[in-house]
């Protein structure tokens, strides 16, 4: 495996697949990073040289990804909840926030269901 900015990258894989596996590259950035390096978007990991390798890693390291990306996120989530507005009492709440019904679905963002018992008949 080639490991380009603390990020192992599969071997097998294209060139622009394979740099997808980074947080914060996708197929375009990742298309622009092997053209400003000069390396065949369709050739494999395993088929790259040293200096391909060296010149990938510097093109990748003009962007702001991984853990400077990751913490740039939370800083953001974490602005919007204290300020307290509407996108960030959602998160803090941990429902969907950009407009999606909650009554039957958003399983994913509120977790799995809880059951309320039903209340009780008063006995005369």
């Amino acid at each position: 495996m080639a490991r380009i900015s603390g990020v192992d990258i599969p071997k097998q894989k294209r060139g622009v697949i394979a740099l997808t596996y980074i947080f914060g590259i996708g197929r375009s950035r990742a298309q622009t990073i092997l053209e400003t390096a000069k390396v065949d978007e369709n050739k494999k990991v395993t088929d790259w040289t040293d200096d391909e390798t060296g010149r990938i890693r510097e093109a990748v390291g003009s962007f702001k990804i991984e853990g400077e990306l990751r913490s740039e996120v939370q800083l953001s989530i974490k602005r919007l909840m204290d300020i307290g507005c509407y996108r960030g009492i959602r998160h803090r709440a941990g429902l969907p926030l950009r407009g999606q019904r909650t009554k039957n679905n958003s399983r994913t963002r509120k977790g799995k269901r809880k059951t309320v018992a039903n209340k009780k008949k008063a006995t005369k």
